[in-house]
């Protein structure tokens, strides 16, 4: 702080620093409790589909049938990519890592949009519905594009979750998997000022518009202490491989001190209530596919780690069952988690728009004390 000022209280990382005001989400890490719009997140995930999770975050509440008929008809118009996003996609190295092609796609979508720098509310409602609709044909084309194969573009039959299957496999997916991956993205559309949602915010509290925002927000999601976690997730149970190595596997990473991924959470002081909806599914699917061993592996683990540490999974342990399952590459994990949470990062930056104030925080300053310029022919 300047000279003279009162020193005041410094909470690193801003944990549990109220920022601002907002309606779209509340979270209560000790009752393990998450809600979008007043609405708890089991019942969303027992009665609610993506695309009306999507209605909900940006109008405030649930649509009715013509409601979300039109929502549907608005996405279905919407989802085609632009031919040079595909051809600028097939410019870069096959090994380069999907989030940065995701961040540098998502960028790009703006400049095929003649409406990007407009900040009306009704434009940015459409901004959301193109970035939504468009996201997973993103992700899904990379993984086709990396391969050496041609792009697919969504069909305008099939939900968010269908198609992100379909125009990842080429093949229309069946209900029961389309209903796995819908209920995985409804749990991870929202989650409060998190720090990808955070920096979305931040974006566009300049009046940046929201296609930088989603940019930044992707940029925020990159880096290995936000996203990745259940790409970790799936790594570590692949690499135990069978359900009865799991205790002594646990046991060994906490004798050198590792971190178990998908474990504990900066908010949630008892189970993730995303992880309490996921666990089912992810057994259910499993069961139902006949590939038990992601989930058979992660109970295991789970009651180890329950065992030994006393903490909880998050939504990033069945999540990686979910997605494994689903054929989804291990490294496509994170970049789905965008696909879902840009419903809610577009939420946030049409709110922080409706009530905007710059954001700009201080820092207690820690450096030298005041001193004069020595000339450069005496140092």
């Amino acid at each position: 702080m300047s000279s003279g000022s009162s020193p005041s209280p410094v909470d690193m990382g801003l944990e549990d620093v109220v920022v601002s005001t907002s309606s779209i989400c509340t979270i209560d890490g000790h009752k393990g409790t998450l809600s979008y719009r007043g609405y708890d997140i089991a019942d969303i995930g027992r009665n609610v589909s993506f695309e009306e999770v999507a209605y909900l975050l940006w109008y405030g509440e649930l649509p009715n049938r013509a409601q979300l008929a039109e929502l549907e008809q608005r996405l279905r118009t919407e989802c085609a990519i632009p031919a040079e996003i595909f051809a600028m996609m097939k410019l870069f190295p096959r090994d380069a890592e999907p989030m940065s092609v995701l961040r540098s796609t998502v960028s790009a979508l703006a400049l095929y949009d003649p409406t990007a720098n407009d900040r009306s509310h009704d434009a940015g409602i459409e901004h959301a519905i193109r970035l939504t609709v468009r996201m997973g044909g993103l992700v899904a084309n990379w993984a086709r594009i990396s391969q050496g194969l041609e792009p697919v573009q969504a069909a305008n039959d099939l939900t968010i979750a269908g198609n992100f299957l379909y125009m990842l496999r080429g093949a229309r997916p069946d209900a029961d998997e389309t209903h796995a991956l819908d209920v995985a993205l409804t749990m991870q559309a929202e989650h409060e000022f998190n720090a990808s949602t955070f920096a979305a915010r931040v974006t566009v509290a300049t009046l940046s518009d929201m296609y930088s925002g989603a940019t930044s927000a992707i940029g925020a999601l990159k880096g290995p202490l936000h996203g990745g976690a259940n790409e970790q997730v799936m790594r570590m149970l692949q690499s135990i491989g069978e359900p009865s190595h799991a205790e002594q596997y646990v046991k060994d990473a906490i004798g050198r001190h590792e971190r178990l991924m998908g474990f504990g959470h900066r908010v949630y002081k008892v189970e993730d209530p995303r992880a309490t909806v996921l666990r089912p599914l992810a057994k259910q699917l499993g069961e139902r596919t006949g590939r038990t061993a992601p989930y058979d592996i992660s109970r295991e683990i789970e009651k180890a780690v329950l065992k030994e540490r006393g903490l909880y999974p998050n939504v990033d342990f069945y999540t990686a069952s979910v997605y494994h399952t689903l054929n989804i590459a291990t490294e496509l994990f994170t970049p789905v988690f965008a696909v879902s949470r840009i419903t809610g990062w577009t939420a946030h930056m049409l709110e922080q728009y409706e009530h905007n104030r710059l954001i700009r925080p201080r820092a207690e300053y820690t450096g030298s004390a005041p001193r004069t310029v020595t000339p450069i022919e005496k140092r």
